[in-house]
């Protein structure tokens, strides 16, 4: 174990390290503009909120220029990625390119675009949102799913990993 770190010129770096120790699935949160194309973003702050109701969490950064169509939608998907997605995770992370180019989606509740070979499919209902920091927190009802029995794409230690049998 290492020594406690306290607030200074490096603590955001090591901060950022340290909580690179808790392994998360990765996600790729997709939505329509209003104009009606797809945008999307992959994401690794998802989790489960409540069962009954049913209701997840998610956070976006507030600098990303993709923050206000985000806030403003009405429906967005949470895809939780397979591990054999990788691809996909990057092309969701870079701020390049279009990401939904030669991809065959799915359609959910108010045409929000839905991943096809995800280990989950989430439809939400943007519902609540908080200021939380540099970001903003996303509260919202699930209206539907759908899940396959795949092995998730996971992410520790700022490398992506595998499940081991």
């Amino acid at each position: 174990m290492t020594q406690n770190v306290i607030p200074g010129e490096d603590f955001s770096r090591r901060f950022r390290n340290a909580l690179g120790m808790f392994a998360t699935g990765i996600t790729v949160v997709s939505t329509r503009t209003p104009a009606g194309a797809p945008i999307g973003l992959t994401v690794n702050s998802f989790n489960s909120v409540s069962l009954d109701p049913p209701l997840i969490v998610w956070s976006l950064a507030k600098e990303l220029p993709s923050r206000d169509l985000f806030e403003g939608c009405e429906y967005y998907a949470i895809n939780v990625l397979a591990e054999d997605q990788t691809e996909l995770s990057q092309r969701f992370a870079s701020r390049a390119g279009a990401r939904f180019a030669g991809l065959e989606i799915d359609e959910g509740v108010g045409g929000v675009p839905l991943l096809r070979g995800c280990c989950a499919r989430f439809v939400c209902r943007n519902s609540v949102r908080h200021e939380g920091g540099d970001h903003l927190v996303f509260i919202s009802e699930v209206l539907s799913f759908d899940y396959a029995e795949r092995a998730p794409l996971l992410y520790f230690g700022g490398a992506y990993r595998r499940l081991m049998s």
